[in-house]
């Protein structure tokens, strides 16, 4: 009679499998820099970061001039040829607009064609400015026709057009509301990145901020300050629009480079385009290429665009209104989709193997 073999019971345990062996951290520690060297790193970073913002920040301020500054002369053609002419020897400082009469002359600097005008009289010249647009430009417009009106023994009657807030007549508040909103922005989407928001989430909470601090923002500038007169909700918005774009820039270029994009994001916001947006002084004011730069950015299409909206009903604002549109919607894009391209790959092998578990299965006991 032959063994009947006798199957193990349920309460037997099954030998476990045995753990894979951990990894050795051989290849991590190789590719660990030596605190010597994160030193030396330091001290050698700091300083280069010391003199980018040196130069990016006090090289405009230092070579502030007119170039090809837009502005008008208007009168009888043989009087406006002269003045012409004379505004012309400034070596390019100046690109002078003809208009036929002082109302001409005055829908220009209404819709920022150019910052002011010259207007030839049979009493004098006569000067049209718009301190809305810059005060430091109406400042050297005065300077720079009355100079040449004392020459000649003449007096020049001087028009502020547009003028700025009377809480804010030297602009100041103005020019200091770059630097919040690019803070602003620059923060939200360091802190969208850090807390490890992606896709959909990350993108409402990047507009969802962007709205709060437009609302803010409005309230500060406009009510409390005075600094801003123009439509409340439409101050608001442009406000928003800007930390929006500032945001959805540095979140999109940390979503597509990791977080190496927040660096980079930081350095295109804050170390070029707040000092290149020409908000405390004016584009045409800068050195180039930093005064066409600053427009192609963030802070300084949103600048732009708030002068436009607060102070001349909107002319001039669809230019740096795209700008701003084309800054967020990419933005906004490189949030969705950089998730999407750092997502690792399944190998096929791993997706058709059947899952197993660490418990071996009782074998069918024989009848």
């Amino acid at each position: 009679m032959s063994a009947t073999p006798i199957a193990p019971s349920a309460a037997e345990p099954t030998a476990p499998a045995a753990p894979a062996a951990p990894a050795t951290p051989a290849d991590s520690r190789a590719h660990v820099t030596p605190p010597s060297r994160r030193m030396v790193a330091v001290i050698v970073l700091i300083p280069v970061i010391a003199a980018l913002a040196l130069w990016a920040f006090a090289w405009p301020n230092a070579r502030i001039a007119p170039r090809d500054l837009p502005l008008g002369v208007a009168g009888p053609a043989a009087a406006a040829t002269q003045v012409e002419q004379r505004l012309e020897q400034r070596d390019g400082a100046f690109e002078v607009h003809r208009y036929a009469d002082e109302a001409a002359a005055r829908d220009a600097i209404e819709d920022r064609t150019v910052y002011g005008a010259v207007v030839v009289t049979e009493a004098g010249p006569k000067l049209l400015t718009a301190s809305a647009a810059s005060p430091m430009v109406a400042q050297l417009l005065q300077q720079a026709v009355g100079e040449q009106a004392a020459r000649e023994g003449a007096r020049v009657e001087v028009t502020d057009v547009v003028a700025t807030p009377a809480e804010d007549p030297r602009g100041s508040a103005f020019g200091s509301s770059v630097l919040p909103l690019a803070l602003a922005g620059t923060a939200a989407g360091a802190v969208v990145t850090l807390l490890g928001l992606r896709g959909a989430r990350a993108a409402g909470a990047l507009a969802g901020a962007a709205a709060l601090v437009g609302l803010a923002a409005a309230a500060l500038a406009h009510t409390w300050l005075g600094a801003l007169t123009g439509d409340w909700w439409a101050e608001a918005g442009v406000l928003g629009l800007t930390t929006l774009a500032v945001g959805a820039t540095v979140a999109g270029l940390a979503a597509l480079l990791g977080r190496a994009g927040l660096g980079l994001g930081a350095l295109l916001i804050v170390f070029l385009g707040n000092p290149f947006s020409g908000a405390a002084s004016a584009p045409r004011m800068l050195p180039e290429p930093a005064g066409t730069l600053g427009q192609w950015l963030p802070p300084g299409a949103g600048a732009t665009l708030l002068r436009s909206v607060s102070f001349f009903d909107g002319a001039a604002a669809l230019s740096p209104a795209l700008i701003l549109t084309w800054w967020a919607v990419l933005g906004l894009g490189a949030v969705l989709v950089g998730p999407l391209l750092k997502r690792p790959k399944k190998p096929a092998a791993s997706q058709a193997a059947a899952p197993t578990t660490g418990r071996t299965p009782a074998p069918t006991p024989a009848h």
